[in-house]
C-alpha cells in the first residue's frame, strides 16, 4: 500500500504548502475506520483529534479516536474559541481543536481532520482552499447493515440516520472528491485518497492553507 506522498521526495519546482484534508460523510459509513487504517500503513499525515460529549465506546481510546470531554468542558471551548468548528449532531458535541490544526499547518504538516457535513461547510467558509473529501457508503442498503451491525443506535435512530444520510448526499456540490468505501475493499478507498493527495501535491497553483 503506498503511503501518502513525503514533500521531501517530490521533484524540484512543485510546490510544497501544507494541505489540510477534511474528510466528512454520513453517519456510518466508515470515516473512523478509514482514518485508522491511514495510521495502521504509516501515513505520514498529521492526525487531529476530534473533541466529543459523546460516550465512548468499549473498542476506544481517548485522545487516540477522540478527546472525550464533558458537555461543561466543551461549552467552555466554545467561549473560548478553542474550537475551529463545532456541531451538536444526534444529540452529542463534537468540534475541531483549532490550536492543533493551526499549529500543525504552522510547522509545514499536511494535516487531516474529521468532521460531520456541517462542520464541513463550516470549514469551507473559514479555509475554502482546504481539500473536502466526503466518503460516500456503496448504496443506502448497505449503509443501513453498517449501522445495525454497530448495535449503537435504537430502530427510530436508525431510521433518523439513514434518512439524515439521504440529504446529505446532496451537499456533494460542497466537496471537491467523492470516494466510496465499499466495506470489503477498505484499502482501495485508502489508496484512492492517498492519490488525491498525490495529484494535490503536484497542483502548479498551490493551495494556500493559513489559519
Amino acid at each position: 500500500m503506498k503511503e501518502s506522498p513525503d514533500r521531501s521526495q517530490l521533484p524540484p519546482g512543485i510546490p510544497t504548502g501544507p494541505l489540510l484534508i477534511v474528510i466528512s460523510g454520513s453517519s456510518g459509513v466508515g470515516k473512523d475506520t478509514v482514518l485508522a487504517r491511514m495510521r495502521e500503513l504509516g501515513s505520514s499525515l498529521k492526525f487531529i483529534t476530534t473533541v466529543t460529549t459523546r460516550p465512548q465506546r468499549p473498542n476506544e481510546k481517548n485522545d487516540i479516536d477522540y478527546h472525550f470531554v464533558s458537555t461543561e468542558r466543551f461549552q467552555e471551548m466554545i467561549k473560548n474559541k478553542e474550537l475551529l468548528e463545532w456541531a451538536n449532531v444526534y444529540g452529542n458535541w463534537y468540534g475541531v481543536p483549532r490550536e492543533a490544526v493551526k499549529r500543525s499547518l504552522d510547522e509545514g504538516k499536511d494535516t487531516i481532520i474529521k468532521v460531520d457535513i456541517q462542520g464541513a461547510a463550516t470549514i469551507k467558509k473559514i479555509l475554502p482552499q482546504a481539500i473536502f473529501i466526503f466518503l460516500m457508503p456503496p448504496s443506502m442498503e448497505e449503509l443501513l447493515v453498517r449501522l445495525k451491525q454497530r448495535r449503537t443506535e435504537s430502530p427510530a435512530e436508525l431510521a433518523l440516520r439513514l434518512k439524515t444520510a439521504e440529504e446529505e448526499i446532496k451537499q456533494l456540490p460542497l466537496f471537491d472528491y467523492a470516494v466510496t468505501n465499499r466495506w470489503d475493499e477498505l484499502d482501495l478507498a485508502v489508496a484512492t485518497i492517498n492519490s488525491i493527495i498525490t495529484a494535490e501535491k503536484c497542483r502548479l497553483t498551490p493551495r494556500d492553507i493559513k489559519l
